[in-house]
């Protein structure tokens, strides 16, 4: 079937119908984005995808609403939004159309469907509240940013809404493809650090050739004897310590606390590594001209956690 219409509701936006625009003007983007109320548009026909409106949901006819009594929901009977419906039936080929390669689409699929678009769906459904982020975080999160894209109370220019709609649609998209692209990205850095996790064997410090995600894997592998990660970067190379939870801090090991918040001369004094340049004060990462002063910073400090571990 060839889409040439796009339609979803007039007025104020929300998030869900917004970032089911990215997706279907992406696989479609000859098609017109239509924003109505008008039951003749918003009823199923050849040629068009009718999304948030409608009252209905059938993917074989092309129309994913959620907001009628029978509202269908996800297996484990939590709601689904639009975007939810339409991620579900279009996500995959989103992915192709992407360039993800295909063996990387069905982990990017479910990892995109539980950490973005479920939280979405929640909002939507008034199920999660985004002021359980906390106070100075709930108006900073994805749903409250794209809903203060939509034009002022005082804009009464009849296109206002459609205007804002569309400046809006741009950025969201950029959010979710980034959000795509950073997690095929993880599958592809994964195999990297799965062969330098090989290469060090049992020891301390794992030597990746460029700065990618590695804690996922470092965990995949069971590799829990290692403390700290080397790695090149433009001017130099950096030692980082592994965060023991992905939203936390804390770190398998810190880096020596005589080093904290020093710079150059006054790092290799106290480290004695000619060479160090950097070392930040909540001592997670430090910095040296070369490989070889990092590596020595790399063995003082698994030599410090070792005997503290003792």
């Amino acid at each position: 079937m060839t889409v040439t219409q796009l339609v979803t509701h007039s007025g104020a936006f929300h998030a869900d119908e917004l970032l089911s625009s990215v997706i279907l003007t992406r696989l479609f983007p000859e098609a017109a984005v239509i924003r109505t109320r008008d039951r003749d548009l918003t009823t199923p026909a050849e040629g068009r995808v009718i999304y948030d409106v409608g009252r209905d949901h059938d993917a074989d006819r092309m129309i994913f609403d959620h907001h009628q009594p029978d509202a269908p929901l996800r297996e484990d009977g939590q709601p689904l939004s639009s975007f939810g419906l339409v991620w579900r039936h279009f996500g995959m080929d989103y992915l192709a159309a992407l360039d993800i390669p295909e063996d990387h689409r069905a982990d990017v699929f479910r990892s995109f469907d539980q950490g973005f678009v479920l939280p979405i769906d929640l909002v939507d459904n008034g199920v999660l509240a985004t002021s359980t982020a906390g106070p100075m975080l709930s108006d900073l999160t994805l749903p409250a940013l794209l809903e203060s894209l939509k034009p002022v109370f005082d804009d009464q220019s009849p296109d206002a809404d459609d205007r804002a709609f569309h400046a809006a649609l741009q950025i969201a998209r950029a959010f979710v493809e980034a959000r795509i692209h950073r997690k095929a990205s993880k599958l592809r850095a994964e195999s990297m650090v799965m062969a330098a996790i090989e290469a060090a064997g049992e020891g301390r410090v794992l030597e990746l050739p460029m700065g990618m995600p590695f804690r996922s894997a470092v965990l995949k592998a069971g590799a829990d004897h290692l403390l700290f990660v080397a790695t090149p970067r433009s001017d130099g190379w950096t030692l980082t310590g592994i965060r023991l939870a992905e939203d936390g801090f804390d770190l398998r090991a810190d880096l020596p606390a005589a080093w904290a918040g020093l710079t150059d001369e006054a790092l290799e004094e106290a480290s004695g590594v000619k060479g160090a340049k950097f070392c930040h004060n909540g001592r997670f990462i430090a910095v040296a001209e070369t490989r070889e002063a990092i590596m020595q910073l790399a063995d003082l400090a698994v030599a410090e956690a070792e005997a503290a571990m003792v």
